[in-house]
């Protein structure tokens, strides 16, 4: 990710790549970097969201990955056309969201983007939810 300061020295996680294969039901892999601590703090899910501030898939994090940075996780299927734009994000279970973000397309590809602190705010409570850190 070019250009863009690193947010894990706010607290915060941030999408440095997202790769996408087919379209309609898409795999989506993320790759998130985060100053993950252990179940204290740490990336604790991904999202898909359209520009519209509507949740189209989330990709829950079960556990830290202290030792595992940055790390990448798949996800899927996510319901979205070839040509979609979409936007990918992180949230950091004591900081929120706020990182760096991605959007594009499966067909363009994805790039960095700026959101608004409060862009879709509101899905930070929308499930699926975390329900426990293993470690």
């Amino acid at each position: 990710m070019t250009g863009t300061p690193p947010s894990v020295d706010r607290g915060l996680a941030d999408v440095i790549g997202v790769e996408a294969n087919g379209a309609g039901t898409d795999t989506i892999s993320v790759t998130v970097r985060s100053p993950d601590t252990g179940c204290d703090g740490y990336a604790d899910f991904w999202e898909v969201v359209r520009p519209d501030g509507t949740l189209v898939y989330r990709r829950v994090l079960t556990h830290s990955h202290v030792g595992e940075q940055p790390f990448t996780r798949s996800g899927g299927p996510v319901a979205a056309g070839a040509d979609d734009e979409l936007i990918i994000r992180a949230h950091f279970s004591t900081g929120g969201y706020g990182g760096a973000a991605m959007s594009g397309t499966v067909t363009t590809g994805f790039a960095d983007t700026t959101l608004d602190r409060g862009f879709a705010a509101d899905l930070e409570t929308s499930d699926p939810q975390p329900d426990d850190c293993a470690f």
